[in-house]
């Protein structure tokens, strides 16, 4: 069965965004955008909500196109393009790039896409993120942690009443100081 893995860039102190959505503390050099590229180019598809597709297909779709863009990230173009993405929004009409859109999280829905076959599932967003977890559908966690404390923003996790025990299953350094901290959803938290 195929897995929702949950990826996602982090400040140390908890924000996966600055107050103006702001994500240029991100430290994403050729070593982690290689890493990047290898995770998620063996993905079944994306999962995301409006935002962050709209935010991706602004720059993704013909990213490769510009020569300043060489090596990882032209490769990472290609990824995504080609990659089957579900968007979860209420009000987008239309999406392009191989995409179809969904009004909720469906519980049932989800199971029925994890029971088919194919790579894993690349969740990406808070707002989705938190509603995955709601239902408990996150199998696991994937935090890359950047070495910035950005003080306010929007945090990864906001408060909430669900509870999920995690088990860690691996850390890895990069040269930047990022550090991948990767979590198995506990099975007795299901």
């Amino acid at each position: 069965m195929r897995k929702i893995i949950l990826m996602m860039s982090v400040s140390l102190d908890g924000y996966f965004e600055g107050p103006e959505h702001e994500i240029d503390w991100h430290l994403v050099d050729d070593e982690l955008h290689r890493h990047f590229n290898d995770q998620l180019g063996g993905m079944g598809a994306f999962l995301s909500g409006r935002v962050t597709h709209e935010l991706m297909a602004e720059v993704w779709p013909t990213a490769d196109a510009d020569p300043a863009n060489a090596g990882p990230m032209a490769e990472f173009a290609g990824i995504w393009r080609d990659m089957p993405k579900i968007v979860f929004s209420r009000t987008l009409e239309r999406a392009e790039w191989n995409t179809v859109i969904r009004r909720e999280v469906d519980a049932e829905e989800i199971r029925a896409l994890k029971a088919q076959p194919g790579g894993d599932l690349a969740l990406c967003g808070a707002d989705l993120a938190a509603a995955f977890m709601a239902q408990g559908l996150i199998d696991e966690y994937r935090l890359y942690v950047h070495p910035v404390l950005i003080g306010r923003g929007k945090p990864l996790f906001p408060a909430s009443a669900t509870r999920a025990g995690l088990r860690l299953t691996e850390t890895r350094p990069f040269g930047n100081g990022v550090v991948l901290l990767r979590y198995q959803a506990a099975a007795d938290a299901r």
